[in-house]
């Protein structure tokens, strides 16, 4: 069972008497940021250590608990421990982390005692300090044992402090912070300013999706330039969606319509849109705008995909552009089934990639090329999601 240890107890530096957990973080606070993260890594239970219960922190817990998780508030590590399980795997974060998904994945997974660290001479002063010259970059993965080892000493002992402590004489494994960790945004941060600026980092690496060419080269561009001003102009998540699914269906019926050119490119800037969308929605943890506009991401390539089919059939008087149409879908849905029971790979294709070829081949006056090169992109995909599967059956 994997579980979550946070803590809100620390001041921001710049908004006396409001904590640090609750400043506000890509549209939510970042306890609630750090609480999405250990949910997306597969958390059943989040225990949250409090020095005082805001109003602020209440209603960041309450919108926590709505996403179908067990969280508990805590002051001590003598209640923390009756919290967890014995034999649960803990994930523990620093006040004031900002972190990317993969980080907390890498933690997430089975295996003892471990500590993400930095050479302690160029660690900033926030960092805790351990032994042989490092210190604690804010993720640990702990064994219940080490919560309980902490409520056998006296209360005054620092939950957080000692757990890291007994962890680290307990010979965890030290992870280096590697260098691109940095990069996408990792750190501690106790004011608004600070995090203002670590927040476009974080949302690039969001966004880049490294296990996704199509979000990374094509995608993660638009929405480090535009997410950030939709967020300051409080654009609504609904209104984008809306705008995306339509211009994905005007694209679709343009193409039926024989405007192949026009039309495609229409329904891709209609997935874009969508995908900028779901970046907003996931920010804002609107869970069923993240579904819903996922949804429509895999629905407007298929609708222009059987659009163009049809075009080319009526077209050229035959079914060749059809079929390979159908082929399209057949495989691409397939390969998606199968994609998310594995571990995708970057070159692997999706509904968007998809467009794309169809879109760049029927610019260049060769549909019917782009086609069949798409069923074979699909088919490609679809046989190495497989295999991935039974590599790991």
């Amino acid at each position: 069972m994997l579980a979550g240890l946070l803590f809100a107890q620390q001041d921001a530096d710049d908004r006396p008497g409001q904590l640090t957990a609750t400043l506000p973080f890509g549209g939510v606070t970042i306890i609630e940021y750090q609480a999405r993260l250990l949910i997306a890594a597969g958390a059943a239970q989040l225990v949250v250590v409090v020095g005082r219960l805001t109003p602020e922190l209440l209603g960041a817990l309450g919108r926590i608990s709505k996403r179908g998780i067990a969280v508990d508030a805590v002051r001590s590590a003598v209640e923390a421990s009756a919290k967890f399980h014995p034999l649960a795997r803990i994930v523990m974060l620093a006040d004031g982390l900002i972190t990317t998904q993969e980080v907390i994945d890498r933690f997430a997974e089975e295996g003892s005692d471990a500590l993400l660290v930095v050479p302690d001479a160029t660690a900033p002063t926030r960092y805790e300090r351990l032994g042989g010259s490092t210190a604690w970059a804010g993720v640990a993965r702990l064994d219940a044992r080490r919560i309980a080892d902490v409520a056998a000493l006296p209360q005054d002992y620092d939950l957080q402090s000692t757990a890291l402590r007994l962890a680290d004489q307990g010979r965890a494994a030290h992870v280096p912070l590697a260098e691109a960790m940095l990069r996408d945004g990792h750190g501690i941060e106790h004011s608004s300013a600070a995090l203002a600026v670590r927040g476009k980092a974080v949302l690039a690496a969001t966004v880049a999706d490294r296990r996704n060419w199509f979000n990374a080269i094509v995608l993660a561009p638009l929405a480090r330039a535009l997410v950030p001003r939709l967020i300051e102009r409080r654009a609504g998540t609904t209104g984008i969606a809306l705008g995306g699914a339509g211009l994905g269906v005007v694209g679709a019926a343009l193409t039926l319509g024989g405007m192949t050119r026009g039309g495609l490119i229409v329904a891709l800037v209609g997935c874009l849109l969508m995908g900028l969308g779901r970046t907003l929605a996931i920010l804002r943890d609107e869970a069923a705008l993240v579904r819903a506009q996922t949804i429509g991401i895999a629905a407007v390539p298929a609708l222009a995909t059987l659009a163009l089919g049809l075009t080319l059939g009526m077209a050229q008087g035959q079914a060749v552009g059809l079929v390979g149409a159908l082929a399209i879908l057949y495989l691409g849905g397939l390969g998606e089934r199968a994609i998310q029971r594995s571990r995708r790979r970057p070159w692997w294709g999706g509904p968007p990639a998809y467009l794309l070829l169809q879109a760049g081949s029927t610019l260049i006056g060769t549909p019917l090329s782009g086609v069949a090169l798409t069923v074979a992109y699909a088919a490609s995909t679809l046989a190495a999601a497989v295999e991935a599967l039974r590599r790991h059956a």
